[in-house]
């Protein structure tokens, strides 16, 4: 069964826009507050997805094909009743082109969870409403794509199980499991045999007794952690203003095998369509499901950015395009307050090359745009920016060198991620190839090239057991001459001999992150730092002497421990009566 588009297309959203407000009385007002003010969900704004839309306004899915994996929503004893569908009679799912793949027992029902993935990636109703928002704009992140929308096990049994080559550009499962079986290497063996890009969600956290889950958690997929939007009841502010990821809603890493995740996270409370009724709206809450379309989505643009130029096409190459993708999105992520590699201490964890629970940060879809569009470079000398899809072989005992220049190094920093596909059998149970898979090392030095002598060692990550290295590191102010080097690890492996590997490597150069955000000090993101906060940070540190894993929110020095100076910094804060923006016209609106 296909559904196509049913609806005329032909209005931008500018003149949608201008259509609405006329309708309201309200043409006075800017045109670039309009396009902010009526379009949703307002979680693709933050993600920088709706920019990335104005700075190419081709980039809607048009050509792309998606599989959207999802589960059956409800048993009757225990069997699955197959209710795994969108509620494609929605007004902004009624245009979308979707095609649906199961066992056909029983028919195919639908399912509010699938409805609101689909919303978020294919949604589009240029006259949605709702009683507290009143009228908008609703654009998903790709609505003029393709899509499969398969229920899972029928997935598993038909397209995983026979490792059939995928006819989709990116596979998106809003769904997991605590552990790694012969089904979730499946996806793994995908993504490397075919070079096909899978997104995952990581899990719901603490209170969902959520560990991280596979296939998320997988080495070759990306897996999506959850970024909460900030604490109060006006559905206007929750839905357009974000805040901190919690271990509470978000799943943290290491997973069962050791390496770290999530990869990336992204907003997750998101405007979707209600199953119930055609032309209603409600908000989906922070869970991991609903920020895994956003990334999975940004990933199709990017896929879709490059099967357009051919000078980026090898960021779409079957065999390892997923690694470029990946290490684009991971490279250009932002960095929330508390982010730090491995466990916070004082020192960057070398090798654990992501934060526990944030991973390599927060999506920016504007940032991993402009780094696929500075394009491909080889080794050798290179542009601020790029990214490149490389062998490392045997011969190349030092490595493959980039060379980057800067005009001005102060209160730069550079960033680098190079990631690469584990090897599995092509059968199931699609068992693990270890005498397959190089392990490699990053690094970043600071190069004098009048004097080598005065190089100097800037950082490096070079795990035992990931498949992606990242480095995040500021820029010295007495060089101007820096080198990416990506190499074969010096952790010693259970394989003599290092095969050839195949990676994707990006990186750019940006101006240093706010360190002073309000994030950093209202901890529970109701707009205010009071003494609510310093009492979240005092259980935060009892939480942490119960248990040494657990994740410290209030450690601003990053020393492993809050400690009278991270209290200190708190106390002033709340001295100081510091308030969000939004928090001061949630107050205005109020009165």
């Amino acid at each position: 069964m296909t559904k196509r588009a049913g609806k005329t297309r032909g209005l931008s959203l500018l003149s949608c826009l201008v259509i609405v407000f006329c309708a309201f009385g309200s043409i006075s007002v800017a045109e670039d507050e309009l396009f902010e003010a009526v379009l949703h969900p307002q979680s693709l704004k933050q993600a920088g997805i709706y920019a990335v839309r104005e700075t190419d306004p081709n980039l809607t899915g048009e050509g792309m094909k998606f599989a959207v994996v999802c589960r059956s929503f409800s048993y009757v004893g225990n069997k699955l009743q197959n209710d795994y569908r969108p509620a494609i009679e929605h007004d902004c799912l009624e245009p979308a082109r979707l095609r649906f793949y199961d066992g056909a027992e029983p028919p195919g029902g639908t399912s509010p969870h699938a409805t609101a993935i689909c919303s978020i990636l294919f949604g589009e109703d240029p006259a949605a409403f709702h009683p507290e928002l009143g009228q908008f704009i609703y654009e998903g992140v790709a609505p003029q794509a393709q899509a499969n929308i398969y229920e899972f096990e029928h997935f598993l049994l038909n397209n995983v199980g026979r490792h059939l080559p995928p006819d989709e550009d990116v596979i998106a499962a809003g769904l997991g499991i605590p552990f790694e079986d012969g089904w979730t290497r499946g996806f793994e063996a995908l993504a490397e045999h075919y070079g096909i890009v899978i997104v995952a969600g990581i899990g719901n956290g603490d209170n969902a007794c959520h560990t991280v889950l596979y296939p998320g958690a997988g080495a070759n997929a990306i897996g999506v952690g959850v970024v909460d939007s900030v604490n109060t009841d006006d559905p206007s502010i929750n839905l357009a203003h974000f805040a901190l990821v919690y271990p509470e809603h978000s799943s943290f890493g290491p997973a069962g095998s050791g390496h770290s995740k999530p990869d990336i996270v992204a907003p997750g409370n998101s405007l979707v369509a209600s199953m119930d009724e055609p032309n209603e709206y409600e908000a989906t809450g922070d869970w991991s499901s609903f920020a895994t379309p956003v990334v999975a989505g940004t990933a199709g643009l990017l896929v879709q950015k490059a099967k357009q130029n051919p000078a980026l096409n090898l960021a779409v190459s079957r065999n390892g395009g997923n690694c470029v993708i990946r290490a684009i999105l991971m490279n250009s992520a932002t960095k929330l307050p508390y982010w730090h590699k491995g466990s916070l201490t004082t020192d960057d964890d070398h090798i654990a090359p992501l934060d526990q629970i944030q991973g390599a940060g927060m999506l920016n879809a504007v940032a991993a745009y402009e780094n696929l569009v500075a394009g491909r470079m080889p080794p050798g000398d290179v542009s601020t920016t790029g990214w490149d899809l490389n062998l490392l072989t045997k011969d190349r005992k030092l490595g493959n060198t980039y060379r980057i220049v800067l005009a001005d190094p102060n209160d730069r920093n550079i960033t680098a991620t190079v990631t690469w596909n584990k090897h599995y059998q092509r059968n199931f149970p699609f068992e693990p190839e270890p005498e397959k898979d190089g392990n490699l090392r990053l690094e970043l030095w600071a190069v004098d090239p009048a004097n080598p002598d005065n190089n100097k060692f800037l950082d490096y990550s070079d795990s035992p057991v990931d498949n992606v290295e990242h480095i995040y590191a500021n820029a010295d102010p007495n060089y101007t001459n820096y080198e990416v080097v990506v190499s074969f690890s010096d952790i010693e492996s259970e394989v003599e001999v290092n095969p050839d590997q195949l990676y994707g490597l990006a990186w750019a150069v940006g101006e240093k992150q706010n360190s002073d955000d309000i994030l950093a000090y209202d901890l529970n993101a109701d707009g205010i730092v009071n003494e609510l906060d310093i009492v979240l940070a005092l259980n935060s540190l009892a939480n942490s002497e119960k248990s040494p894993n657990s994740y410290i929110i209030g450690d601003r020095n990053s020393d492993g421990e809050i400690d009278a100076k991270d209290l200190g910094e708190l106390l002033n804060q709340t001295k100081s009566n510091r308030r969000a923006d939004w928090h001061v016209e949630e107050k205005n609106k109020a009165g």
